[in-house]
């Protein structure tokens, strides 16, 4: 059972309610400031990629997710420049952008309501969701090699409390990535396991838990370390929960490799 809290009572609800196949996400972003240009940073990005990462998770139970994205007075270049960011961050694009007056309507129906940090604005229907906000707001001018670094970056945080992007954290976060992708690599090339089943239930009540996708980071750090794990399950497992990260972890199979220091 999927369930996230709600910001407005703090209790776990069950999404979608009842037997529903049919997940429906609204992202709310806040007014555009046009002065801000067309840069878009990881304060931008962060409520999408929470959407992104619950639909992935909703589709881990065989659900469908659907998320539509509000961006009230969004000016076109900059809602290009937000939808080539999300597609480098590995978002799913969104079925639907909004773009209405902020005095309009709230977005579409919705099972859940992702509001930005700095959205001024309620919905009636669904769980309300409050996500946290992001210092600085990093612009892509000044971002990693790899935009994925910004997405393990962030997805090492429960996605309620706010972030802090430096430099330090980001070259940190890319090195991470680098190492994953090696050891995956390495493991692809042992006989395959499968999946140990109580691995893949601590993945799945951590997740079921509010997205709780660091605990999962955490479970593959560890599992990383253990011994007593083939090389084979270590990589089924890594290429499975990676259905929810998105973090390209297998991008080096079959490719030469060498870790960078």
């Amino acid at each position: 059972m999927l369930r996230i809290a709600d910001t407005r009572t703090g209790n776990l609800v069950e999404i979608p309610p009842g037997h529903r196949h049919l997940l429906r996400i609204c992202v709310h972003l806040p007014v555009s400031d046009t002065a801000s240009g067309t840069e878009i940073g990881a304060a931008d990005l962060r409520a999408p990629l929470v959407g992104d990462v619950l639909a992935r998770a909703a589709e881990l139970h065989g659900l469908q997710a659907v998320m539509v994205l509000t961006a009230p007075d969004l000016p076109y270049e900059r809602a290009r420049a937000l939808d080539r960011a999300m597609g480098a961050l590995g978002i799913h694009p969104p079925a639907a952008v909004d773009t209405h007056d902020a005095t309009g309507s709230r977005g579409a129906p919705a099972d859940v309501h992702l509001f930005a940090h700095g959205t001024d604005s309620d919905a009636a229907d669904g769980a309300r969701i409050d996500v946290g906000g992001v210092s600085p707001g990093l612009a892509d001018d000044v971002g990693p090699e790899d935009p994925l670094a910004v997405r393990l970056l962030l997805l090492g945080h429960a996605h309620s409390v706010p972030v802090t992007v430096t430099p330090a954290g980001l070259a940190e976060a890319g090195r991470a990535l680098r190492h994953w992708r090696q050891q995956v690599a390495d493991w692809a090339q042992e006989p395959s396991r499968p999946v140990p089943a109580d691995l893949r239930r601590q993945a799945y009540a951590a997740l079921d838990d509010n997205l709780g996708v660091p605990a999962v980071l955490d479970l593959l750090s560890g599992l990383e370390r253990d011994p007593d794990v083939p090389s084979g399950a270590k990589f089924e497992t890594f290429a499975h929960l990676d259905r929810v990260l998105g973090l390209d972890l297998a991008r080096e199979v079959g490719h030469q490799h060498r870790e960078t220091p």
